[in-house]
């Protein structure tokens, strides 16, 4: 191994902004930092023996303060009870820093392995160095360095001085069998999990400052409007509040010396609002405008074989989904303090850096003089990809130069947001003599997130809905295309982003063609997925796998309790595979879940007990979008406004959730995501199973 030259130092950096290996930087000595080894911006090392691993994504209940170090704690052979965490605030040390897309664990797997077995090879080396011994009789473990001829050891706080003075090496030794992991795939309890018990970790709405101010927002209620004039004199008059102007042409800041103060002083506001264009937008014409939108001219997204040659039965079907709303439980919030040449951010965020970019440029500095520090979530869902709340507390706090906190209540969070897009899809298929399917087509119409927000097209189409509406099967004839349409209604990626809605119309219309042609809906699967190959990008062996195992999990097949049915589904999304059975009664024509059994296939598993939970809770998830989540607009407004009419599954209605995974050596892929897509439709296919009716729309107690 060689230290790192300056050349493959800017290379390694120039890799890591793009996402792809550890962001190294050369160890050094300094004042105060002489017992300190930090042999790339990941680790540090103290002499005492702590272990401080740099948490580089954000963590929203889904585990990463936990799994990521495991990661690398298994290539330093380090001591987990020494492993303490340090998050780490907007930077270009660690690349892209977003947390979304379930990649966290995908996309940090060869960066921190790098990290955990440079540092280990280093430490090898101080030890051999100091003891005048051969390296090769060295070995690291349990956060020491044994030599194996006289057993003499030393911690790698002892050493650490000494690795300081060392090259890093470029490309270390990894370990090559996982069978050989002590850490990684073991149930290691979380980090977190004492201070939210507590009551002691740091979310961003309990987040404080001394002489901090409130401040709440109006907005106005129809999308796309803007602020005609306002009167504050009575918002002055209310006990606390300290300040009320306008910081957008649609948004207008209250600031108190309390949340209720301020709350109060909006509710005091006198305001005139022109309601834009929009002003008459409802649902119906949105779901009107898309359903005639698929008769327009198609971007072809996935083909082979050709539909037009295919005779047999027809088979079609029409499904839809609403926009739905992120809902987390803590409302959006952000803390800044402007301090004329520099500001400072406190903010629940999923993209740090994006907040950093984005507030430099609403305050007029440069990214540089921004510093955003990260809280955890109290739910993220994908809305913390956006930048509005910290936006917005950099503009009050430079109007009032004062520190000050922006918080949104539930029903600035319902009715002010980002949705999920409402979509239409057109299906058909040919079945053959025998029954089984020939050919398959599905038209997806849905206005597209990425190019809302300004993103280019991507040959006419949006990139992420053609990775996302994946396909899995190996119909001899089929075309899976995309109708981009656009609304002014505020688009966001959200949990499972594009794949909820063309999994939910695929596998539900599966369905339909398994009754159609009097075939088990796992076996009308199982027969166009009984070639190993790679279909799409997607291997059918490994679909098959988890369809195979949810299936045997669920006892699919054998008699189940009196009034009982099931539903299968299957869906590949974020690189993973995922399959869930679905076991439900019927009272007062209404379902009842009573079991959900989930088997994925997403590569290594880090943790077993996070993976689990991933599950679980991407299941309650995913129950809430198919029972209830719907957005509705009337008169260019939001109707819905907080749990009351957008609710979560209660505790009576959650169901017993099996979660189970493919054991597998292959690269870690996502897990947050995968497991929403199949509940729905394996849902409405449990309704079929017991009430011949079949589900086109969600919600389903709409």
């Amino acid at each position: 191994m060689s230290p790192l030259s300056r050349r493959e130092f800017i290379a390694a950096g120039a890799a890591a902004g793009a996402g792809l290996v550890i962001g190294f930087y050369l160890p050094h000595k300094g004042p105060g930092r002489e017992e300190t080894f930090a042999p790339n911006a990941y680790l540090k090392i103290a002499a005492d023996g702590r272990i401080t691993v740099m948490l580089t994504r954000s963590e929203m209940g889904q585990g990463v303060s936990t799994s990521l170090p495991m990661i690398l704690a298994e290539e330093l052979e380090a001591d987990w009870k020494q492993i303490s965490i340090e998050q780490a605030g907007a930077s270009t040390l660690y690349g892209d820093q977003s947390t979304g897309g379930s990649a966290s664990v995908k996309s940090m797997w060869d960066p921190l392995r790098k990290a955990g077995a440079s540092a280990r090879e280093m430490l090898i080396s101080a030890a051999a160095m100091e003891w005048g011994v051969p390296r090769s009789m060295c070995k690291a473990e349990n956060s020491t360095v044994v030599y194996s001829s006289s057993n003499r050891r030393a911690t790698y706080g002892q050493l650490a001085v000494t690795a300081a003075t060392l090259p890093v090496p470029v490309d270390p030794p990894l370990k090559k069998d996982a069978k050989g992991y002590k850490i990684v795939g073991q149930r290691v309890p979380r980090l977190d999990t004492l201070s939210k018990v507590a009551g002691t970790a740091g979310f961003g709405i309990d987040f404080r400052l001394p002489s901090m101010k409130h401040a709440v927002l109006a907005r106005c209620p129809v999308i796309g409007g803007k602020i005609a004039k306002f009167d504050d004199n009575e918002s002055k008059k209310i006990s606390g509040v300290s300040y009320v102007g306008k910081i957008s042409d649609s948004a207008i800041a209250v600031v108190a010396e309390s949340v209720w103060g301020a709350m109060e002083g909006r509710r005091a506001l006198n305001v005139t609002w022109d309601e834009g264009p929009n002003r008459d937008l409802n649902s119906a014409a949105i779901y009107a405008g898309l359903k005639k939108s698929a008769s327009d001219k198609a971007v072809t997204l996935y083909t082979t074989g050709d539909i037009s040659k295919a005779f047999g039965r027809r088979v079609d079907g029409e499904y839809q989904l609403p926009f739905m709303a992120h809902a987390p439980m803590e409302p959006g919030n952000s803390v800044a303090h402007f301090r004329g040449s520099e500001c400072e951010i406190w903010s629940p965020t999923q993209v740090p850096q994006d907040v950093r970019d984005s507030v430099a440029a609403a305050i007029g500095l440069d990214p540089d003089n921004v510093k955003v520090n990260i809280t955890y979530i109290g739910g993220g869902f994908g809305r913390r990809l956006e930048h509005d709340y910290a936006v917005e507390a950099a503009l009050v706090s430079k109007a009032i130069n004062a520190p000050v906190q922006v918080l949104w209540t539930r029903e600035d969070d319902m009715r002010n947001s980002t949705y999920r897009p409402a979509s239409y899809h057109r299906l058909s298929a040919m079945l053959d003599g025998r029954g089984w399917p020939i050919s398959f087509s599905h038209r997806i119409v849905m206005p597209s997130i990425n190019i809302q927000k300004g993103f280019p097209a991507d040959n006419g189409t949006d990139a992420e809905v053609k990775d996302e509406a994946s396909f899995t099967y190996a119909f001899p004839n089929a075309v899976i295309d995309y109708v981009m349409t656009e609304t002014p209604v505020p688009l966001g990626w959200m949990r499972s982003v594009n794949a909820l809605q063309a999994g939910f119309a695929s596998e539900s219309f599966l369905d339909e063609l398994a009754q159609v042609g009097g075939k088990d809906p796992l076996e009308l699967r199982l027969h166009l997925l009984e070639k190993d190959e790679n279909i799409n990008g997607w291997q059918s062996a490994r679909i098959r796998g988890v369809l195979q195992l949810a299936a045997e999990k669920a006892g699919w097949g054998k008699p189940l309790a009196p009034g009982h049915y099931q539903g299968i589904a299957t869906f590949g999304s974020f690189n993973s595979y995922m399959a869930e059975v679905v076991e439900i009664s019927m009272e007062n024509d209404q379902p009842r879940i009573h079991r959900v059994v989930g088997a994925i296939d997403c590569g290594q598993v880090v943790n077993p007990n996070i993976l689990e939970q991933q599950i679980h809770g991407a299941i309650i998830f995913a129950l809430t979008n198919a029972l209830h989540a719907q957005i509705t607009i009337d008169k260019g407004r939001v109707v819905q406004g907080n749990f009351d009419d957008y609710p979560p599954i209660r505790m009576n209605e959650a169901p017993l959730v099996e979660a189970y995974f493919v054991e597998s050596t292959e690269a870690p892929t996502g897990a947050g995501e995968p497991p929403v897509p199949p509940l729905a439709p394996a849902l409405c296919n449990a309704i079929y199973a017991a009430m011949k009716k079949r589900i086109r729309a969600l919600p389903i107690l709409s």
